[in-house]
């Protein structure tokens, strides 16, 4: 990665919070089938990392378990606070979890494992989780298979470097053995609105200069004014690896 490569990255990882709204707006959950497959039934302590707003941690929460979220905008957390007051948020990162040595069941991460550093995030991971806890790793992603959601990412390519598409899952490394894939297919409802959000929270797009991003949202108003489409579909792609499990 070249240094303008870096420096772009950073900037697009540090956005977020200038957009905490509209991720909490346009940002799809996570389907239920997923999170059981990424989450053991017998884990008591699971960790959000990289929460956001709290997407998936919602789906997380369970009776009889606790849940913490790590992230590290400030702007999330706050939004996270007004949306889920009753669960513990700290400021983190993949790097640097603020938890206590084999001190959790599992950990996922969603929609950011490929922010991280692998080989800091992984050593990490590994000693905040119990031995055979589980590192979990999930992306909602539009199905481009469908013309309309094709055409919007075509619009998207127009103006904004999205960030690289290396998930990173490989990077686990022998830390943990071995690394289970499964996607999700479904569709999110969604209003005009809610589209308009999504494309608002992409890291990507706020990093934009204002001409541009103001041209851009104008583009995709027009797609959703000719599509008036009523959903949003998803591939949920899902990894879990076991620590210790060699």
């Amino acid at each position: 990665m070249t240094t303008g490569e870096e420096q772009r990255k950073h900037a697009q990882a540090g956005s977020f919070g200038a957009a905490a709204d509209a991720y909490e707006r346009g940002r799809p959950p996570y389907p239920p089938e997923a999170v059981a497959w990424l989450v053991p039934e017998h884990a008591t302590t699971v960790v959000d990392l990289g929460a956001g707003t709290g997407k998936l941690t919602r789906a997380l929460c369970a009776p009889g378990r606790a849940v913490v979220a790590v992230e590290p905008s400030a702007g999330m957390r706050e939004q996270f606070s007004q949306v889920l007051p009753n669960v513990p948020v700290m400021e983190g990162t993949g790097e640097s979890i603020p938890l206590p040595d084999s001190s959790v069941d599992a950990l996922v991460c969603a929609q950011a494992w490929h922010w991280v550093d692998p080989e800091r995030a992984v050593p990490e991971v590994a000693r905040v989780l119990r031995r055979g806890g589980r590192l979990s790793l999930v992306w909602n992603l539009r199905d481009v298979s469908v013309p309309w959601v094709a055409e919007l990412d075509r619009i998207l390519r127009d103006y904004a470097a999205a960030p690289t598409e290396d998930r990173q899952v490989e990077q686990v490394g022998t830390l943990f053995g071995l690394v289970e894939r499964q996607d999700f297919h479904w569709c999110h409802p969604m209003t005009a609105e809610g589209v308009m959000a999504m494309v608002a929270s992409r890291s990507y797009v706020i990093t934009l200069d204002s001409a541009s991003r103001n041209e851009l949202m104008g583009r995709v108003r027009d797609l959703l004014d000719a599509e008036r489409p009523t959903t949003m579909p998803y591939t949920t792609e899902c990894y879990r690896a076991e620590l210790g499990q060699l």
